[in-house]
């Protein structure tokens, strides 16, 4: 394994053990990594319990979301979510998918989730809702073939995050912190966008203010990595 690959896997443990300590992911949800020096494979964990686990294996698949090695863990029913959206999404290079609470209410109501604050700037493009049962009739909810992740692949669209009704939300990035930053703040936001509206009409953030806040943290992203870092005892693996 090369040393830019194994500090995939390192970052990928982290990103994970973050979203767990940040009630993003539990014993559901996952996180996902494109290989740096294969676009065409991505990394999943078997359980988020191996993100606290420096000896967890990362399961390896490829673009059809099949595992490389044939002895490995059985990979997850939901990897459709990111082995399609890597197909149709050349620039993300991580994805999560959660079923934070605070998020649900966003994906079966009219009322859109948008950037109430400085901080989540990337939902000013909008947060489309993706619902199964427009192409797929009814199912479980769960993203288990490729059509169904081509379905949603297609929702999110060039965009930051996707809804899923009833189900949770998808959330991609250019890198792992960055799938990590947009995941907990747009979660906060999920939160404070129902207290705003209990006491007015809330002002959202207009589009020229999002795209300097956004840029802003791409900037200074390290910043609340480190943060969560050491505020869940995470430790940085071998290669940085």
């Amino acid at each position: 394994m090369s040393v830019s690959v194994q500090r995939t896997v390192d970052e990928l443990r982290a990103a994970t053990q973050i979203l767990v300590g940040e009630g993003i992911l539990d014993g559901f949800g996952h996180v996902s990594a494109r290989l740096p020096d294969r676009p065409d494979r991505y990394f999943m964990l078997p359980s988020n319990l191996d993100g606290v686990s420096a000896d967890g294996g990362a399961l390896e698949l490829d673009a059809d979301s099949n595992p490389i090695r044939s002895g490995d863990a059985r990979p997850s029913i939901e990897r459709f979510i990111h082995g399609e959206i890597y197909r149709q999404r050349p620039d993300v290079l991580a994805i999560v998918h959660t079923h934070a609470p605070a998020l649900i209410p966003f994906g079966v109501s009219d009322v859109s989730l948008r950037p109430l604050y400085h901080m989540c700037g990337f939902l000013e493009d909008g947060v489309p809702v993706f619902d199964i049962r427009n192409e797929h009739g009814v199912t479980n909810m769960l993203v288990t073939s490729p059509e169904i992740g081509q379905s949603l692949a297609a929702s999110l669209g060039g965009r930051a995050m996707v809804l899923m009704r009833g189900h949770g939300a998808t959330i991609v990035g250019t890198s792992l912190k960055e799938a990590v930053f947009r995941s907990v703040y747009a979660t906060l936001n999920a939160q404070l966008q129902p207290v705003a509206m209990q006491l007015g009409q809330p002002t959202f953030l207009d589009p020229g203010e999002a795209k300097l806040a956004d840029a802003l943290h791409h900037a200074v992203i390290e910043r609340p990595w480190a943060y969560w870092m050491k505020k869940h005892g995470v430790e940085p693996g071998p290669h940085g």
